[in-house]
C-alpha cells in the first residue's frame, strides 16, 4: 500500500506545485513551469502502485485528483484528472497487457502515455508550447529510464539465482 499512498501524494503535491510554483517565460514567448521537470516519476510511481493494487489504480488516480481540487487550483487539479485519465489509461493499458517483464513495461507504458499527458495538460492550463511538452514528457522518459535500468538490473539478478 506504500506505493499506492505515495502515488496518490505525488499526484496532489505536484498539482498544488504547478499552483505554487511561478512560471518563467522562454526567450521564444512561451510560458514554462520548472514543476514539469519533476512530473516524470508519478508514472513511475503508478507502475508501482498498481503492482500493489492491479486496477484499482485507476481509483487511486481519481483520488489523487479529488483531493487536489481541494488543495490546488481547481483548474490545474481539473487539468490533472484529465491529462490524468488520457495519459494515464494508456500508460496502465500497455502497462496491463503487455506480458514483458516490470521492466520493460514501466519504459513502454511511459513512451506511450507521457506525451499525451503532456500535452493535454498544457492545454489545459493554457501553457500549451512545444518547449513545455518536451521537457515534461522528457523528464517523465527519464524518471522511466532510471527505473527502467534498476528495475532491469534487479531482474536479471533474480533470474540468476542472486538476491
Amino acid at each position: 500500500m506504500r506505493s499506492t499512498l505515495l502515488y496518490i501524494f505525488a499526484i496532489v503535491l505536484v498539482n498544488y506545485a504547478f499552483t505554487v510554483v511561478p512560471i518563467f517565460f522562454l526567450p521564444g514567448g512561451e510560458a514554462w513551469s520548472p514543476v514539469a521537470l519533476i512530473v516524470g516519476f508519478i508514472f513511475v510511481i503508478r507502475d508501482y502502485a498498481q503492482r500493489e493494487i492491479g486496477h484499482k489504480v485507476l481509483l487511486a488516480m481519481l483520488a489523487g485528483g479529488a483531493i487536489s481540487w481541494f488543495t490546488a487550483d481547481p483548474a490545474v487539479a481539473t487539468a490533472s484528472i484529465c491529462a490524468f485519465f488520457v495519459g494515464e489509461l494508456l500508460d496502465w493499458t500497455v502497462y496491463s497487457f503487455t506480458r514483458r517483464p516490470f521492466s520493460q513495461r514501466v519504459l513502454l507504458s511511459s513512451l506511450v502515455g507521457a506525451p499525451l499527458d503532456s500535452a493535454v495538460f498544457m492545454l489545459m492550463i493554457n501553457m500549451f508550447s512545444v518547449p513545455s511538452v518536451i521537457i515534461m514528457t522528457s523528464s517523465k522518459l527519464l524518471g522511466a529510464l532510471a527505473v527502467f535500468f534498476l528495475t532491469m538490473r534487479r531482474e536479471k539478478k533474480s533470474a540468476a539465482g542472486v538476491v
